[in-house]
């Protein structure tokens, strides 16, 4: 083998193994061998020799039986020293402390990942009544309100080529519709600030704010609130709130 294929393979070998924890990371649970090869299509006899040693190293785990797999715990390792390490997320807890006090909702701070956010940092609500939530979750952006507040920096012709082909449909209220989706990213332009109007979780609508520490932004916050006790004047004081939020990171990200 030459070196120039040499290189070649270890590229190859390196790109699967990332899609491989990829693939775990993205579906919770165990998983059996047939079915991981029927969703990555690579060579079964491959595919078990890098599960093997995957797991020998930590980064994915065997049940008992040695047949199913699921991610491991030195995955977790690399997602924490990510957000342990990560400047702005520093920077914005105690602007997110405040926000949460102020607003005794969930508060959410997430960052563009192609076509999805990600969950940076979240603050729990003070409400019996509240959504789940957890730093590391991933959703996707036409869906949130953060995703959206993040995409209407971008331009027209930006987002269709960020976006997917097809939208998936969360729920019944999800735009799906690319210009539909598009005529919105107007509006946020526009007053600022996006909604969701239950297109990520039925019962919950949430207000996003991108923080525009950069061009096109890449990290939003977001309050979230049941519609069972939204009103008018929660509705407005919770959007006064972040816009004062969005100032603070402002100005806290200048010092970094």
């Amino acid at each position: 083998m030459s070196a120039t294929e040499a290189g070649s393979a270890q590229v190859k070998s390196a790109v699967r193994t990332v899609q491989l924890l990829e693939f775990f990371a993205g579906r919770p649970g165990m998983h059996t061998l047939a079915g991981v090869q029927e969703a990555l299509g690579y060579p079964k006899s491959s595919l078990y020799m890098l599960l093997r040693t995957l797991v020998d190293l930590g980064w994915v785990e065997a049940d008992a039986t040695g047949t199913r797999y699921g991610i491991g715990v030195r995955a977790l390792l690399v997602g924490t020293s990510y957000l342990d390490g990560d400047e702005v997320v520093a920077a914005a807890k105690p602007t997110l402390d405040r926000l949460a006090a102020q607003t005794t909702e969930t508060i959410h701070l997430a960052r563009l990942d192609g076509t999805d956010v990600v969950y940076l940092a979240t603050r729990a609500s003070q409400h019996h009544l509240r959504p789940f939530s957890r730093a590391g979750r991933r959703l996707p952006a036409h869906s949130t309100s953060l995703g959206k507040a993040l995409l209407a920096t971008h331009t027209d012709a930006e987002v269709r080529t960020l976006l997917p082909a097809r939208l998936a449909r969360v729920t019944d209220n999800t735009l799906t519709d690319p210009e539909e989706l598009l005529e919105e990213l107007r509006l946020v332009r526009e007053q600022g600030y996006a909604i969701d109007r239950e297109e990520n979780t039925l019962g919950l609508r949430c207000f996003g704010i991108a923080v525009p520490y950069r061009s096109p932004a890449r990290d939003a916050i977001s309050c979230s609130v049941p519609v069972a006790r939204l009103t008018p004047a929660h509705e407005q004081a919770v959007k006064s709130a972040l816009f004062d939020a969005r100032d603070q990171l402002m100005q806290a990200a200048r010092t970094l």
